[in-house]
């Protein structure tokens, strides 16, 4: 899937999905008996992955895949917070409504 574009101070740049030019990199990693694996500095530098980011793992023909994980905050609504919206939805339903009369 990579393609390689030029090399560089003597890394070998390459181009991922046409959207990233990251240096090409290869490393051991050991998994421990928990099944922790730790992503050399290096890799997390380039990747822009920081402590407590979460990855997806896949497996491939190749073999496993790593990639950034997607997250995104969830808001989770008090009584009176879902009040609110009630109320803030019945202003509407009455504007509108009175909208709907002077057409």
């Amino acid at each position: 899937m990579s393609q390689t574009i030029w090399k560089w101070n003597g890394l070998q740049l390459s181009r991922y999905c046409f959207s990233a030019i990251l240096p090409f990199m290869k490393t051991t990693l050991t998994i421990t008996g928990r099944g922790v694996i730790t992503l050399p500095a290096q890799f997390r530098k380039a990747l822009g992955i920081s402590a407590a980011d979460q990855l997806i793992a896949e497996t491939t023909p190749e073999g496993i895949l790593l990639r950034p994980a997607v997250t995104l905050p969830i808001e989770l609504y008090s009584d009176e917070r879902l009040n609110e919206f009630e109320e803030a939805e019945a202003r509407l339903a009455a504007v509108l409504n009175q909208k709907a009369k002077s057409n």
